[in-house]
């Protein structure tokens, strides 16, 4: 039997900042060792058994979605765009009647940004519910709860969890005394956000209890683009289905959900102390990432993200301390939930750290910030092979082009030339130009911007080969 994933590759990640931000969230970044969550999900569904994927993601993520597939070799996964977001019910209708064909193949609905210890446990709990899948159940799994966790929703079982068993309430993140009752009752599971079903009663299961999202959209999927390989919801269609999560709409409404127990080192990385946990603290309760040296600390995760900075911790008891170019965060390690205010609190005091990462990605590559001030700005670049940036001007700004490692291809008004390492080449103010990489290795080069303007927005496009707007 074929099962489908459906991988949902939206959301922000906040109570990871700094390492995760709005414009670089935390299923793409490397949080455990050298690969992101969303390439170990895709690794988890490489696998006899699975289809290639279909991948549900915002316009911002589309060419990151493919490039970290690209990777891993993974180059059959299915990128869908969806160009607002609407919460996780509208893009599950969508895969759903994108698969319609099939009605009685199964598909997997899972999050991209949740790691898992053990794939062989995993896989064994995915066949445990095939059975009640493929019998018309919608199959949901859920992790026994190993504290009073408040970050998490609970699933409630008509019986302990020893098997398939029937969900009979969904409950929302509890306090701490609702929590602790429930650990104590013994038939509660962390909800998962994992969910198993025949396609056929996905759909089904929306036309009886969200009949509300079927029309736009059906005509979301109906009407949807292919554009450079992605399939392209349509706008207006998708931004007129209401916002709702697929548990409120569908699970907690549905007459057969059943829990299949989930035991394989299961955390959705939703907070610095999970991460803690999931990273391997040692004797002392420490864990580190990156260049960190620790003296005399209990219970604490110090990182470090910039290969140039030490840091060093001394004398921490349950601490996390995360260090990155343009921000540090040092916290209470218990207070790792409250991170989202934070955010909240540095957006409205207009701190761009709030929501850009400091290294912006685009599908050509990628630049960062060295240096800014009032009338210039120092840049590094990267262009992968084969990557060209728009045909561009500016209106209020020259550049300075020193190509640092490997070979540049550069257009200026009417002449092309190619720039080698530790070359130069200058852009006047207003001159049509563009960068590409001819080569088969990353290029590099440092970016000069002088001018009495200097943002982003000052960018007036002829062409793009990746038509962003």
């Amino acid at each position: 039997m074929i099962i489908h994933p459906v991988i949902l590759c939206g959301g922000s990640g906040t109570r990871l900042w700094p390492s995760s931000r709005k414009s670089y969230p935390k299923q793409f970044a490397p949080l455990l060792g050298e690969t992101s969550l969303y390439q170990r999900t895709l690794q988890r569904f490489s696998q006899p058994g699975f289809s290639a994927p279909l991948v549900m993601t915002g316009e911002d993520f589309r060419f990151m979605a493919v490039e970290q597939a690209e990777v891993l070799g993974l180059s059959d996964a299915r990128v869908v765009v969806e160009p607002v977001g609407r919460d996780t019910a509208p893009a599950i209708l969508a895969a759903a009647l994108m698969l319609e064909a099939t009605p009685e193949d199964l598909m997997l609905v899972a999050p991209s940004d949740h790691t898992m210890a053990d794939l062989e446990a995993f896989h064994a709990a995915v066949e445990a519910g095939k059975g009640s899948a493929s019998e018309g159940a919608l199959v949901t799994f859920g992790v026994t709860p190993a504290r009073p966790e408040t970050g998490y929703g609970y699933l409630q079982l008509a019986g302990r969890p020893d098997g398939v068993t029937t969900v009979t309430k969904f409950t929302e993140k509890p306090d701490l005394e609702t929590a602790k009752a429930m650990l104590e009752a013994g038939h509660y599971l962390w909800n998962g956000g994992i969910f198993l079903g025949r396609v056929r009663d996905f759909i089904a299961a929306f036309e009886a209890h969200a009949p509300d999202l079927i029309e736009p959209v059906r005509a979301a999927v109906t009407k949807a683009d292919q554009d450079l390989g992605f399939t392209r919801l349509d706008t207006e269609a998708f931004s007129n289905a209401r916002a709702v999560s697929l548990d409120y709409a569908i699970m907690e409404q549905a007459d057969w959900v059943v829990a299949v127990p989930l035991d394989c080192g299961w955390s959705d990385l939703g907070a610095w102390d999970a991460l803690w946990g999931a990273s391997g603290p040692d004797a002392a309760g420490n864990a580190t990432y990156g260049d960190v040296t620790l003296m005399e600390c209990e219970g604490s995760y110090l990182r470090s993200e910039d290969d140039n900075m030490t840091m060093v911790g001394l004398g921490l008891q349950n601490v996390v301390a995360v260090a990155m170019r343009d921000a540090v965060l040092v916290a209470d390690k218990s207070r790792s939930q409250d991170l989202k205010k934070v955010v909240e609190t540095l957006r409205a005091e207009g701190k761009a750290q709030a929501d850009d990462y400091p290294r912006f990605h685009r599908p050509w590559g990628w630049y960062e910030t060295l240096w800014l001030d009032t009338r210039f700005q120092v840049k590094r670049i990267m262009v992968k092979p084969g990557g060209i940036l728009s045909l561009q001007s500016h209106r209020h700004r020259s550049e300075h082009w020193i190509v640092v490692a490997g070979t540049a291809e550069v257009t200026i008004g009417e002449e092309i030339k190619l720039v080698s390492e530790n070359e130069g080449v200058y852009i006047p103010l207003g001159a049509k130009h563009r960068m590409a990489n001819p080569g088969k290795v990353p290029m590099y080069l440092i970016e000069v911007q002088t001018g009495a303007y200097l943002g982003e927005d000052d960018i007036i496009r002829y062409e793009d080969i990746y038509d962003r707007s």
